[in-house]
């Protein structure tokens, strides 16, 4: 690596949640270059940007429509938790582990118009494993920030997606309700999906009660979990 060159170059990373920012701080600030952290959405704007003039903006966690006017204007790597162009699309987590999947692909790609449609960078092997959402996101987070590393280092030429396309719809918060589950496993499972920082947690509803279920421990007979009870008519 010519660490001459890398250390004029520039970057920009774009993440909205708290452990975004820690592996930021922890990790990617370690990197050669200039680094730039954002996580307003207002505060991305193409003027700033072209001051900026950054080789490459990775989002690592980025909840609102990027425009494409920045787009077209600068390099921009999206990190998604599947394997693309299967599960194309939001809340990529629930969807995985409603279906089932146990393990899945971190995908590094370019942004385009169309969601999670552009050509892909690298992919990585990732567990979906872990006994809260938060934990994984968390390591979806180090992961990303290795191949962010990968990417300034290597510079790979993005290729086209293949195959068949699935699309994932994001979830709504009235879909953290508990559907009935054929498991404790099952339960689990969709309890752990939904805990973390900003989520809605998995609930039910019974005689005017919410009762909103968080860090659910799974057992041989029995699940163990946090539960928060709040009148229905003041948790809307």
């Amino acid at each position: 690596m010519d660490t001459g060159n890398e250390e004029k170059s520039t970057y920009v990373v774009a993440g909205v949640k708290p452990w975004n920012q820690r592996v930021f701080e922890n990790k990617v600030l370690q990197f050669p270059g200039q680094w730039f952290y954002v996580d307003d959405p207002e505060e991305l704007t193409l003027s700033w940007l072209d001051e900026v003039v950054p080789e490459y903006i990775f989002f690592l966690h980025w909840s609102e429509i990027v425009p494409e006017e920045i787009l077209d204007a600068h390099e921009c790597v999206c990190f998604h938790m599947t394997d693309v162009p299967y599960g194309r699309g939001g809340s990529p987590l629930q969807n995985l582990i409603m279906r089932g999947h146990r393990e899945t692909k971190m995908t590094a790609l370019r942004m385009v118009p169309e969601l999670d449609a552009g050509p892909v960078y690298m992919k990585r092997v990732f567990s979906l494993e872990g006994s809260t959402a938060e934990e994984i996101f968390l390591r979806s987070s180090q992961l990303s920030a290795d191949m962010i590393g990968e990417i300034i280092e290597e510079r790979p030429e993005p290729v086209p997606q293949s195959g068949e396309a699935t699309t994932f719809k994001r979830r709504t918060p009235s879909e953290s309700r508990i559907p009935n589950r054929d498991s404790l496993q099952a339960l689990h499972d969709f309890i752990r999906m939904l805990d973390a920082e900003g989520y809605p947690e998995a609930f039910i509803e019974h005689e005017g009660y919410r009762y909103k279920f968080r860090r659910s421990s799974l057992y041989d007979d029995r699940i163990e979990a946090s539960v928060t009870i709040t009148p229905i008519d003041t948790d809307e």
